[in-house]
């Protein structure tokens, strides 16, 4: 679906698909059908003609008959789907046959008043398509003037920049930055620098390269943002959390106000040298009232920076410091690094074209970097350069709002999206500003809602909708957060606030997102509305919104939700998402039975001391249309229903993050499952099931073979579930990421599984694996893995052919193994030709044994980074190794090291001794190595690698 032509793009295979026979429909409802399949055709062709042409360049008519058809097409689709329902709703589960055959009676009468229904309700669409057909004659609505242009100008997103990829031209403000804070009297008192610009500038940006750079200098550091909506009891915890995460761990889940927790940040700082940011500062109050106060003077030299585009609110917190746009010349390096790599390299005709674009933008990071994402689509194509230049308007330069220039040029980059990629970003005004949106709900969330297409040949929902946000990301419409460090793909986004703004008031305009920021309660009865996001909500609202299709719900913090009220009057919902919303418990949501077009449900709870389980109603099976069941914010282990296995259309079932939800027999029914994490199985029959989901792509599994209700640590049970295992992992053809085992203390310890079998057919899809085993696995090998490229792996116990078997994988490019000990360390030696693609290594052992000891001339060609740990025993005992097996410099492309087992202990002499002999020897081994000097670092180790 897309904004231009509404739901058309999905009702129209819909209606073919209700002129089958299989559906008995009445001949009056057939031929209605026939003519509203006829003209919803000619509609969805003028439509995306409509779409064509910038909103703001249509004629009051042309908008006014554009809505009315996408309002008949949403009412239409909603006809069909509760059609559908009630046609192709799942048989409910029965065990007794005079009960089941009653059911089955009931549903024959149903489907027949379904098909009456449908029929009227079809009579009365026909009606209002004759009547729209008839006012667009009537006014002329198809006389669609040629697309003008747009008058444009763009901004890029502070938070866009990742640390380690700092925008260019921002060394010498960095380097001012920090003379600020660092240079002058070296007084002890705390001291405050607010970089202050308007939006898209680059403050964020700026504040985070200077935040990275002298943070090493502190007890402790945080970096929050504030927003223009603050949420101070939020952003206080957020700081605490950040200044110590173990101390802080649970400061999210605790009920204090703001007076509680700002003594508690006192209390924290008071004895410590810190440095805080505080982003994004709209005004003085939060400042004034909260932040300031948190914030103690302890004399210990700490720093604070602060940002916001408000000159007055930067002055006033103290240590102004005005951001100005970048240079000519930086202007020019971001802008062709971004098109053609560097400025050397882009074509001599696009020199004139370029230096207007340029002047255009101002020299505002945001502007540049949004106009060069788009034009580096059409790297060859001049006419496009000029287009995009005349579209802009006077630019940052000129005498109009900044503010107001800046949108122009956003819009240019929205009206050069695909129509459906259009629809995707305005759907991202439903959630908050600031608000880290998890790529993996996100996509779930398009799907549900009918944005993504149908896949093609053996693509997947999953893999459309990663297209769709990659695309996003690409054209610099949306900021990638939190960085996989295996891939380099981000795992979330977030929306500048300035593009936020944008997305929310053309949301508005099109009566797409329906957003209500309020704490209190409200009543809201409109049939206008079907997607609406409600934020800072203490109280369920009460919603008489006949039409109402998504549903999206923020709280604060601190607040739970301990009644949920029935939303079984909202029959047409899709998307209930309440990840967000902490509710006391799931026991309240019998009411979900009745939301059978549900195709999304994210639910959440709160931490419950001395609870040990969350169930799920069993009126569960009734949504026969769900796709996504996202329960990774569900604090307890969730007992799934046995009725689960009833969802024949789930695509997508997380577990809660903290524990595993042991599978139902019968759960093989689920054959449309991509996406199955964190589930427990446990027996053989169970395990067999499992190879009957052969669409699955992703998979987080733990194997716990279960006797009579409780674990079972017998040899054969496990050697039993392990061969099964095996078997019915060779049997998933499509799995690309693969996770066994758990680190989680759930079941009586056993949190290893012992996987091992014989696997006759290769996973050739499997790109990622990461486990908790036993040991080595004997089907990890390149035969049955040959593009396995991501491996974190923890043994009990290594052996020393493992290392040589890991480096004969052929596209293995990063690899953490560890092991809790060793047998045969002597052969554990890394071979000439192993790890030819491999880029990082961790090799970690929890006993600290050196491992590999050697590595000859050939071997890990393309290692850039190595992390291991050395066993001082071997050395104090005076084993046959030493620093000179490690022969670094045989790895010619390496970059870093980082080194484990290295500490010093108290009143140990003859160990400190050894300790810093061996660091000499890296350093030393790092200083002359070809690539030399290294980057070299120490560390203490750590069992948390998977």
């Amino acid at each position: 679906m897309d904004i231009a032509t509404g739901p058309l793009g999905t009702l129209l295979p819909k209606l073919a698909k209700l002129l089958q026979d299989e559906y008995n429909l009445q001949r009056g409802a057939k031929k209605g059908i026939e003519f509203l399949h006829k003209e919803l055709e000619f509609m969805h062709a003028a439509l995306r003609k409509v779409g064509e042409v910038p909103r703001e360049q249509l004629e009051e008519l042309q908008r006014i008959w554009a809505r009315d058809v996408r309002e008949l097409a949403y009412d239409m689709e909603d006809i069909v789907d509760t059609f559908m329902v009630d046609v192709e709703g799942p048989d409910p589960p029965s065990k007794r046959g005079v009960k089941k055959i009653f059911k089955k009676m009931m549903r024959k009468v149903n489907k027949a008043m379904a098909r009456r229904e449908v029929a009227q309700e079809i009579k009365d669409i026909k009606e209002r398509a004759k009547e729209l057909a008839e006012r667009r004659e009537r006014y002329k609505v198809d006389d669609i003037a040629p697309a003008k242009k747009i008058l444009v100008d763009p901004r890029l997103n502070a938070m866009y920049t990742d640390a380690t990829k700092i925008i260019v031209g921002i060394e010498e403000t960095k380097e001012e930055v920090v003379t600020m804070l660092t240079g002058g009297d070296d007084d002890q008192k705390k001291r405050i620098v607010s970089i202050a610009g308007f939006g898209g500038l680059g403050k964020t940006t700026l504040a985070k390269a200077v935040y990275d750079e002298i943070k090493k200098d502190f007890d402790c550091t945080a970096f929050v943002s504030v927003s223009r909506n603050v949420d101070t009891q939020k952003l206080l915890k957020d700081m605490l959390y950040q200044l110590d995460k173990n101390k802080f761990d649970d400061i999210h889940s605790k009920m204090l106000d703001e007076r509680l927790l700002i003594d508690e940040a006192i209390e924290f700082l008071k004895n410590k040298r810190y440095l805080i940011v505080i982003d994004d500062i709209w005004e003085k109050e939060p400042w004034d009232k909260v932040i300031r106060l948190a914030l103690i003077e302890n004399n210990m030299r700490s720093r604070i920076i602060t940002t916001s585009r408000n000159i007055i609110v930067a002055e006033h917190a103290g240590g102004c410091y005005r951001l100005k746009p970048l240079t000519d010349e930086s202007s020019e390096k971001l802008f062709y690094g971004r098109i053609f790599g560097s400025k050397d390299k882009y074509p001599n005709q696009f020199s004139e074209v370029s230096k207007k674009i340029l002047k255009k933008c101002g020299g505002v990071p945001l502007a540049i970097v949004t106009t060069s994402s788009m034009l580096a689509s059409k790297p060859d194509n001049i006419k496009e350069w000029n287009k995009v230049c005349d579209s802009i308007g006077s630019g940052l330069g000129g005498n109009k709002s900044n503010m107001d220039d800046m949108r122009k040029i956003l819009l240019l980059s929205y009206y050069d999206l695909p129509s459906y990629l259009r629809t995707c970003l305005l759907y991202l005004s439903i959630f908050p500003e600031d608000y880290e949106i998890r790529k993996d709900r996100l996509i779930w969330r398009w799907v549900a809602e009918g944005f993504v297409q149908q896949p093609v040949g053996d693509q997947s929902f999953l893999e459309i909708g990663e297209s769709y946000f990659n695309e996003l990301l690409n054209r610099s419409m949306i900021q990638p957060t939190d960085m996989d460090n295996l891939e380099g793909t981000p795992r979330a986004c977030r929306v500048h606030d300035t593009m936020l703004d944008l997305i929310i008031s053309l949301s508005v305009q099109e009566c797409f997102i329906t957003t209500v920021f309020d704490d209190g309660k409200h009543s809201l009865e409109t049939n206008q509305v079907r997607w609406f996001s409600l934020h800072n909500t203490t109280t369920w609202p009460t919603l008489k919104m006949r039409k109402l299709r998504s549903l999206t719900i923020f709280k604060p913090y601190d607040v739970v939700i301990d009644s949920t009220p029935s939303l079984s009057r909202n029959l047409l919902l899709r998307v209930l998402d309440l990840r967000s919303c902490h509710l006391e418990d799931l026991a309240s949501l019998g009411f979900l039975g009745s939301l059978s077009h549900l195709r999304y449900l994210g639910l959440s709870t709160r931490v419950l001391y001395g609870r040990v389980f969350d169930q799920l109603p069993v009126e569960i099976w009734k949504l026969g249309f769900l796709q996504t069941l996202d329960l990774s914010e569900v604090k307890s282990v969730v007992k799934l229903p046995s009725s689960v296995t009833c969802l024949g259309q789930l695509m997508c079932l997380r577990s809660p993050m903290s524990n595993f939800s042991i599978m139902p027999i019968g759960f093989k029914n689920l054959t449309s499952l991509e996406v199955l994490e964190r589930v427990v199985v446990t027996s053989e029959c169970i395990i067999e099931e499992l190879g009957h989901l052969t669409q699955l792509r992703v998979l987080k599994v733990m194997v716990v073979p279960f006797k009579d209700g409780r674990v079972s640590k017998k040899d054969d049970d496990r050697r039993a579930c392990s061969n099964a295992f095996v078997e019915s992992l060779g049997k998933l053809t499509k799995i690309e990421s693969l996770g066994i085992g758990d680190i989680d203390h759930q079941y009586d310890g056993l949190t290893r599984c012992n996987i091992d079998g014989s696997m006759e057919e290769p996973l050739s899809n499997l790109r990622q694996l990461c486990m908790r085993v036993d040991s080595l696995p004997t089907w990890i090998k390149p035969a049955l893995l040959p593009g396995l490229c991501y491996l974190h792996i923890d043994v009990r116990i290594a052996r020393g052919e493992d290392i040589h078997v890991l480096g004969t994988l052929p596209c293995l490019r990063h690899l953490s193994f560890r092991a809790e000990g060793v047998s045969a360390l002597e052969s554990c030696v890394v071979g000439p030709d192993t790890f030819p693609c491999a880029v990082k290594c961790n090799f970690l052992y929890a006993k600290g044994l050196v491992l590999p000891c050697m590595f000859p001339r050939g071997a890990m060609p393309r290692l850039q980074h190595f992390r291991f740990s050395l066993e001082l025993e071997q050395f104090l005992s005076g084993g046959k190794f030493t620093a000179d097996d490690l022969c670094l410099g045989h790895l010619p492309s390496l970059q870093s090291l980082t080194v484990g087992g290295l500490e010093f202990v108290y009143d140990d002499k003859e160990r400190n001794d050894m300790v810093r002999s061996l660091k000499k020897k890296v350093e030393h081994e790092a200083a002359i190595h070809p690539n030399g000097p290294l980057g070299t670092c120490y560390s203490k180790y750590s069992d948390n690698i998977l």
